[in-house]
């Protein structure tokens, strides 16, 4: 169980690295403030008891003195002259608190502080010391030589700290504060700026690198963050590179391989080969195609109506007889890569068809973003799976038969394009059975 004084100590992750410091040396401040309050006020209560010793029982005796001196009737006026902030005189009454044996301070400042007076009036006076109040408050009876009663009210020296020295003290921790939580903010200003290129570290939209300034430890991590981004950069590059040879050096053996099966002889053999061929021919395009997804960001933008793009695509698939059904606004205009744009929803369209047989086309405009939607009937893809689909090479269906399973490239292929052009890929499960693809595209276009 925490202490009650921490419990309103705040949460360290609801705080920034500046308020974390701020925190701590406020807390520092703070402690140590209190131990100097503390030590200073032991040594003023320490230095008033001292001087109470000192200078009481003299400044007593002398008021005593000067009371057998005057004249009765004078007494009265002197007393407010012989008072002190500490020590006040009456006449005419007794001590307060009673003159029982049991009112008597028996205390050992109290014993202390009786045979202090005593010994500075004489043995001519019997001197009787009473507590009043807890906070020390005291009171001495005696007798005048003529009988006369004289009580003497006696008070603590006050060791309390004044108030300049308390706005002293705050506005000490004020200054200290301020000044660490500027220095701080200052010293750590470029981790703001290596925040946000992380937020938008994108290989292949490369920004300028991170300005390599402020103390060692925060230009060590830009240096090193610079070169964090140039091996990404290069390492996604040498992999489009390394992918795109590959298949492009596979075409030439497949198309050799299909010539010499075209020689075989009429039968399963024959027809098994150039299937086999057929698949492999499948799958280097989708290679070189998931390669050139990797560089869409070359193409140069411009403005192009979206409805008549998506049209001129439906009607492609259309003369190949596939059941593609629009709903397309017309008029809607955008910024983007149209040939990037094109192939992104062919690839979705082409998944739907593969695995539905049909798919929906739709297209939808609002002031600040672009979404198109290509819905399907099909066997649609579990929830826990939505997430992997994406990435290259991964199939929903386990085995390696292309007829059900295809080359796992296919939304891979569609999630990068959809980067490229600064947009998101989309998929959920549809209602009733079936999937929806959707991308979103900025209306300020790619």
């Amino acid at each position: 169980m925490r202490a009650p004084w921490l419990r309103w100590r705040p949460r360290a992750a609801a705080l920034s690295l500046t308020g974390r410091v701020a925190w701590v040396l406020v807390a520092v401040v703070l402690v140590t403030q209190l131990a100097g309050l503390a030590w200073l006020m032991g040594g003023r209560s320490q230095l008033a008891r001292s001087l109470m010793f000192d200078y009481l029982g003299a400044d007593i005796a002398t008021a005593v003195a000067v009371l057998e001196r005057l004249p009765p009737a004078e007494r009265a006026a002197w007393l407010p002259r012989l008072a002190r902030s500490h020590v006040q005189y009456r006449l005419g009454g007794a001590a307060a608190g009673g003159g029982g044996a049991d009112s008597v301070d028996r205390s050992a400042l109290g014993r202390r502080l009786a045979g202090l007076l005593q010994a500075e009036l004489g043995a001519a006076y019997a001197l009787r010391l009473q507590p009043v109040a807890p906070s020390g408050e005291r009171s001495a009876w005696l007798q005048l030589r003529d009988g006369t009663p004289l009580a003497i009210d006696l008070q603590p020296l006050r060791s309390g700290l004044s108030a300049t020295v308390y706005g002293a003290l705050a506005l000490q921790l004020l200054l200290v504060v301020g000044a660490a939580a500027w220095a701080v903010r200052r010293a750590l200003a470029s981790l703001g700026g290596l925040v946000q290129a992380t937020e938008a570290l994108d290989p292949d939209r490369p920004g300028p690198p991170l300005a390599v300034t402020g103390p060692h430890e925060l230009r060590r991590v830009a240096a090193a963050f610079n070169a964090l981004q140039q091996r990404i950069r290069a390492h996604l590059a040498e992999r489009s590179r390394l992918l795109a040879a590959v298949s492009h050096d596979l075409q030439t053996p497949i198309t050799r391989l299909r010539l010499r099966a075209d020689l075989l002889p009429e039968g399963p053999l024959r027809d098994k080969t150039l299937a086999d061929l057929l698949e492999m021919q499948g799958l280097v395009e989708q290679g070189m195609a998931y390669a050139r997804s990797a560089h869409a960001a070359a193409e140069p933008a411009r403005r192009v109506d979206v409805s008549q793009l998506l049209d001129g695509l439906a009607c492609d698939y259309a003369d190949a007889q596939a059941a593609l059904a629009l709903e397309l606004p017309p008029g809607v205009v955008l910024s983007t890569r149209p040939q990037a744009l094109r192939r992104l929803v062919g690839n979705l369209v082409d998944n739907a068809l593969k695995f539905a047989g049909a798919a929906e086309l739709a297209l939808e405009a609002t002031p600040v973003a672009v979404q198109i939607r290509v819905s399907d009937r099909g066997p649609g893809i579990a929830a826990e799976q939505l997430a992997r689909v994406r990435e290259p090479f991964h199939r929903v269906e386990g085995s390696r038969n292309r007829g059900t399973g295809g080359s796992g490239l296919g939304l891979a292929i569609a999630d990068e394009l959809a980067h490229q052009l600064g947009g998101t890929l989309a998929l959920r499960p549809r209602p009733g059975g079936g999937l929806v693809a959707s991308v979103t595209l900025p209306a300020a276009g790619g």
